[in-house]
């Protein structure tokens, strides 16, 4: 397909395709759609607005046209192996990464990685503004490409441009410690419309934006010298509900599940964990909260077993090879001084899985245990929940998952604290059929009432929505930091 200069309604522009390169039996390649929600509310929209995707398609390969897959136009945009390193494995992963998250590791940072994401967030404004049509519409996702909006509004004003992160947005003491803050702040700032999870981090970011660039603000609008509007709101993202419960309901997922509990020796409960492997998602503490809970005898190996799916992620980076060598010899540490011969204690995967084979763990397993020490939002609580159509089963979940905002029915958990984390298990796993259905009834009602159809829809009508110009007068901002005007 060739894609013509100025032609596409709508571009998504963010970090990754929504397609995967698979090979098939015969030794060709094709391309798959990636799992997730974003793929699946933004598809109809794409269709609707002659939409095209801009995103990386991994690897290094060079000269990629864009084409087309499943009806969708995707542009792919090359990183070279260096760009890789230290734009992506660098300065988001090393960086952003663990700031953003409330420094569960320490954040590296490097010139030459903040030089190597400057420039890929320029390829990509420059390759987004060379197809947007005339006053179309541009959402930017995501950390990797936080300067892409006040790139793209410098070559394309006549552009609405949104922009959504899907991690946490830190406090200001964290992010503070960033050496390019104000460059972050400012390439935010070229969006009309800048989304995040929840309504903390939308705060967070306006008061950043007076204390750190010296904009006016006023609640959850920032008012800029050259006459635009910004606006920052919480739209906490969510799941493709209806396509969970279809494929839940399914005879070859019911009957997987049914296999999965007979291959686990139909113990009574199924405690599931299923994860990136990622030091944010507390895989470690969870894990030895469950042991500890076996080794008192308030749960027994014969009749409990603890499931933890956890998905490769960042191989080439040392703290993801050290966090898997780590949790490798506490799953062997466990299962060595508590399980018993075909009775492990803990049942670990360290594997990637399709949809289908995830929703029939979903439905195996009794009480789902999320613990992460800091998340944008865990869509894997809401998939479980999506899942549960007899209305039963536990949620075990973070209160520091954006999720705990609106899956209130949980049992939340501080996930640094071990024996909190404990009692709430034993709850989860002693509780009355009624109190399960109680809890679970609610949260489903939830889940199906806040789908990923409805985030996007509501993300894009604001957008559409937001005046181009406030008619204030406002100050000139100075070239230092100051308190600002709030008013």
């Amino acid at each position: 397909m060739a894609l013509k200069n100025r032609s596409a309604d709508l571009v998504i522009v963010a970090n990754r395709l929504p397609v995967d390169r698979v090979e098939e039996a015969d030794g060709s390649k094709s391309w798959r759609t990636s799992p997730g929600g974003l793929v699946t509310a933004l598809e109809p929209v794409m269709r609707a607005n002659d939409g095209a995707w801009i995103g990386w398609p991994g690897g290094t390969e060079t000269g990629m046209k864009p084409f087309t897959s499943d009806g969708l136009s995707l542009v792919p945009e090359s990183l070279s192996a260096e760009e890789i390193e230290e734009h992506y494995e660098g300065f988001s992963n090393g960086t952003l990464w663990p700031l953003y998250h409330d420094l569960v590791a320490k954040p590296e940072f490097h010139r030459e990685w903040w030089d190597s994401y400057v420039r890929v967030n320029q390829r990509f404004a420059d390759r987004a503004a060379r197809i947007a049509a005339e006053g179309a519409t541009v959402w930017v996702q995501d950390y990797q490409m936080q300067l892409v909006p006040q790139m793209l509004r410098e070559a394309r004003p006549d552009l609405k441009i949104g922009f959504y992160l899907h991690i946490p947005f830190p406090p200001g003491e964290l992010f503070q410690q960033l050496p390019w803050r104000r460059e972050i702040l400012q390439g935010l700032l070229g969006a009309d419309l800048i989304g995040f999870q929840l309504p903390g981090a939308a705060q967070n970011f306006v008061r950043l934006v007076r204390q750190r660039v010296g904009h006016k603000t006023h609640r959850d609008l920032v008012y800029l010298p050259d006459g635009r509007t910004v606006k920052a709101a919480a739209f906490p993202i969510s799941i493709d509900t209806e396509g969970f419960e279809e494929l839940a309901a399914s005879e070859p997922v019911a009957q997987r599940a049914k296999e999965i509990r007979e291959a686990l020796g139909n113990p009574r409960t199924i405690f599931l964990g299923i994860d990136r492997l990622d030091y944010t998602k507390g895989i470690y503490a969870r894990l030895r909260a469950f042991s500890e809970l076996v080794r008192d005898e308030h749960l027994s190996v014969r009749d409990s077993v603890f499931v933890q799916v956890a998905t490769p992620s960042r191989e080439r980076v040392e703290q993801y090879r050290r966090l898997r060598d780590d949790i490798d010899r506490l799953v062997g540490r466990i299962n060595g001084d508590l399980g018993e011969i075909g009775r492990p204690v803990i049942s670990y995967l360290h594997s990637s899985y399709p949809r289908e084979e995830m929703a029939a763990l979903y439905r195996a397993a009794d009480v789902m245990v999320v613990t992460p020490f800091r998340d944008g939002m865990n869509l894997v609580a809401k998939e479980y929940v999506a899942c549960r159509l007899e209305e039963d089963g536990a949620l075990v979940l973070s209160e520091f998952a954006g999720a705990a905002d609106e899956l209130r029915q949980a049992w939340l958990v501080n996930p640094y604290d071990i024996n909190g984390m404990k009692a709430a298990l034993r709850e989860a796993h002693n509780a009355e059929p009624k109190e399960l259905n109680r809890r679970m009834r609610a949260m489903r009602k939830t889940v199906k009432e806040r789908n990923v159809t409805r985030w996007a829809d509501s993300f894009l009508a604001e957008l559409a929505a937001t005046r181009p110009d406030h008619g204030k007068t406002v100050r000139p901002v100075g070239d230092g930091a100051d308190e600002g005007d709030e008013s």
